[in-house]
Order: C-alpha cells, then sequence, then structure tokens
C-alpha cells in the first residue's frame, strides 16, 4: 500500500512538472528544441539559467542593453557584443540578432550569446516562403527592408505587407524611400535615445542611412526584425500606392500621389 501511495505521488509531480514546463513554454513561445537542445535548459529552475526576452524592432545596442542586464554584463562584455562582427571577420550584423525567447546560462559571454542568436536566425529564416518570380530578392536587401517595415508597422501582418508593398514600388520607381526610421536610427544614441521623433531638421543628418538625402536602401538594416516582417519584406502586398501614414489609432492609410498624401495628412492629423 505504501509502495502505492509512493508511486501516486510520484506520478502527481512528474504530471505537475510536465505542466510546469509546457505553461513556460507557452508563456514564453519558446521553441521546444531549445529545450532539448542543451541539458541544463530542462531544469528550468535552475539558478545557471536566465529567460531572456528580445523584442523585434530592437537595435543591436539595445539587445546589449537587455542581456547585459539579464546575464550582469559589464560595459565592456556589452561592447563586444555589439562589436561581434569585427571578432568574426564579418560585416556589420545588424539585423540578425534574431527576435525571440532564450534560455542562456548566465556566465555566456558576449561571442557565445551572439553565436545563439545568430544560429537562431539562420534557422528560423531558412524556409521562408517566398513568391515564384523573376525578380531574386537578395537576402541581404530582404533583411533591410523588413528592418525598416518592422519599425513603420502597427505590428499587424497586414500593415507589413503594405509597407512592403509600397517600399517595394518606391525602389522600383527609383524615389528616396524618405523614412522616418532609418532617420531614427541614423540620429540614435544612447544618450537622448534610440528612436527619438524625427524633426524635420533631422532630415538634413549627412549619414547613408538618412533615406531622405540619399537615395536607395540603407547600408544596413536599422534594427532586429521579427519573422512576420521578414516574411512580409520577401511578400509585399500588391498595391498601387506610394505613400502611407497612420493616424491616431494606428490605422494605416496609402494613397498613390503626395496631393493625396497630403490631403490624409490634412484629415487625420489638421
Amino acid at each position: 500500500m505504501k509502495k502505492l501511495k509512493k508511486f501516486k505521488v510520484f506520478l502527481v509531480l512528474i504530471v505537475l512538472g510536465f505542466g510546469v514546463i509546457v505553461s513556460i513554454l507557452f508563456y514564453y513561445s519558446l521553441d521546444p528544441a531549445l529545450l532539448a537542445k542543451i541539458s541544463f535548459y530542462l531544469d528550468l529552475a535552475n539558478p545557471s539559467v536566465r529567460i531572456v526576452r528580445i523584442q523585434e524592432g530592437l537595435r543591436k545596442e539595445e539587445v546589449a542593453d537587455v542581456m547585459a542586464n539579464k546575464l550582469g554584463w559589464d560595459a565592456n562584455a556589452k561592447n563586444d557584443f555589439i562589436n561581434v562582427h569585427l571578432a568574426l571577420n564579418t560585416t556589420n550584423q545588424e539585423g540578425h540578432y534574431f527576435p525571440e525567447t532564450y534560455l542562456i546560462n548566465k556566465d555566456e559571454g558576449p561571442s557565445a550569446v551572439s553565436t545563439i542568436m545568430f544560429d537562431e536566425f539562420s534557422k528560423k529564416t531558412e524556409n521562408i516562403k517566398q513568391p515564384i518570380s523573376k525578380k531574386i530578392v537578395n537576402p541581404d536587401t530582404a533583411l533591410k527592408i523588413a528592418s525598416i517595415i518592422q519599425r513603420e508597422s502597427n505590428g499587424s501582418k497586414a500593415d507589413m505587407k503594405l509597407i512592403s508593398g509600397i517600399i517595394w514600388n518606391r525602389i522600383w520607381s527609383g524615389m528616396k524611400l524618405q523614412i522616418d526610421a532609418t532617420v531614427q536610427y541614423a540620429k540614435g544614441n544612447e544618450e537622448d535615445g534610440w528612436w527619438e521623433q524625427v524633426n524635420k531638421g533631422d532630415t538634413k543628418i549627412n549619414s547613408p542611412y538618412n533615406t531622405y538625402l540619399y537615395a536607395g536602401l540603407p547600408p544596413g538594416a536599422i534594427d532586429n526584425p521579427g519573422l512576420d516582417a521578414i516574411e512580409a519584406a520577401y511578400n509585399p502586398q500588391k498595391t498601387d500606392c506610394l505613400f502611407y501614414l497612420h493616424d491616431k489609432h494606428g490605422q494605416i492609410h496609402c494613397s498613390k500621389t503626395y496631393e493625396e498624401h497630403k490631403r490624409n495628412i490634412e484629415i487625420y492629423y489638421p
């Protein structure tokens, strides 16, 4: 009888433990493969593990801040994380710090953490559905556009695909992109804020990321976009619009001409 009771208690503990794991997976949107990949991840009570959530649309300096706060990095470690491309002898890796919820050992250093994030980017983007088209989209180009979409959208897939269509229309027509998010990236800094509102004078900032001043796409991504934004870059909505704005409720309104765009400004921002 005692053995039976012990077995029941053991069974209950297993069920409860499984429930806790499933609940955490659901709450943090974790990929179960992450838990199976490294054995200590299975012990969610392990004090050496940190749950780190990286939101979509953060630039790498902001990602470094989140990691430093969770893992106790000092300023030198943060700088190593931001400039890991120098150690890897690659180009700037902005855009490849994939936004995800991670389980990371508290003692992991900048190089190991960046590798984890870059590997997650590769895994999540390798099977993105692309339209059957004669136009072949360069992955670097798609990532730049995706990073702009992420900052310019309201977060919905429909919003992202429409903005993608407008960006592509501008590129194909030879227009300057004239997008505020790229100027925000150019002017952003730790002291004043990474995503400060753009004013008229900011459009004169002499930076290759200033798409008001320079034609074409910026030299690199301006943030680290999520999967929806990347998919939208490859799969834009077909539209005749060249301009757009969001009203005070976050609803997007697009227009085919600048005159229509000015009317929308008067309507939604009187």
